[in-house]
């Protein structure tokens, strides 16, 4: 047995401890963490990590224990879009949507370390893939944010 916060929650899930915490999200029906490449690469998986920006497809289960989980579904708080959610529908960031939950919760982990990231750092800290090219209307949002 497994005990996990999960998205405010405390979880007990039946299951061991290498299983990746990707695959534990989907089974527990929180679909909006994807799975993009497998190897923490693509950033579809993205979660937040005691508030720390984390690819879910690489981590496992135990590493988690004790730790704080958020997922997209987490995000928003009693209704009410996170910051960086609403910025991403005011600036038209989604195309396809895939890559979208990884990138909103890689975002938020960078506003919320760095409330007015400049162009470098939004390039180092956002290594996430859009294969749709969104990347402009991103960094857009990402400016309208920080300064909101």
């Amino acid at each position: 047995m497994i005990e996990i916060i999960l998205n405010g929650k405390k979880q007990v899930l039946d299951v061991e401890g290498d299983m990746p915490i990707l695959w534990a999200l989907r089974d527990l029906g929180l679909t909006g963490t994807k799975y993009g490449c497998g190897i923490a690469q693509c950033g579809a998986c993205t979660i937040h990590l005691d508030g720390i920006s984390a690819r879910a497809c690489s981590i496992q289960l135990g590493e988690a224990i004790g730790k704080k989980i958020t997922t997209i579904e987490g995000l928003a708080l009693n209704g009410v879009l996170h910051r960086v959610q609403q910025a991403w529908i005011q600036n038209d960031v989604p195309q396809c949507g895939y890559c979208q939950s990884g990138m909103i919760m890689t975002v938020a982990a960078l506003l919320d370390q760095n409330p007015s990231p400049t162009d470098a750092e939004i390039d180092a800290a956002l290594t996430n893939i859009c294969r749709c090219g969104t990347f402009q209307q991103i960094r857009e949002a990402i400016h309208a944010t920080a300064k909101g």
